[in-house]
């Protein structure tokens, strides 16, 4: 992913409360939408390989449905019994109604 913003959804696609997946190249990002905020984080957890938009959204953080691995949106930190690889955390910016995200580094 350059270091440029690229658009990926518009602000219809993740309506308030919800998840979406998208995909810039091979990276796997899910945005979630809290209250109009909206956050992207690497879709993948990487303790249980899950589909973390199958998982359940809870204030900032995303609850993994395949093994409640908890997910911090801002930070990409998870929460769970055994040390968990941070997620991998993008800038968000939403222009008009385009959502567009750049990968932090």
């Amino acid at each position: 992913m350059s270091q440029e913003f690229v658009k990926v959804a518009t602000t219809s696609d993740v309506p308030a409360g919800s998840l979406k997946a998208v995909d810039i190249g091979q990276e796997q990002i899910v945005i979630a939408n809290v209250n109009g905020k909206y956050y992207a984080i690497g879709r993948v957890c990487n303790h249980a390989q899950w589909d973390l938009t199958e998982g359940t959204l809870e204030g900032e953080s995303i609850t993994c449905a395949g093994h409640g691995a908890i997910w911090n949106l801002k930070t990409g930190e998870g929460s769970f019994p055994m040390p968990l690889t941070s997620e991998q955390v993008y800038d968000v910016k939403v222009e008009g109604s385009d959502i567009l995200l750049k990968k932090r580094e």
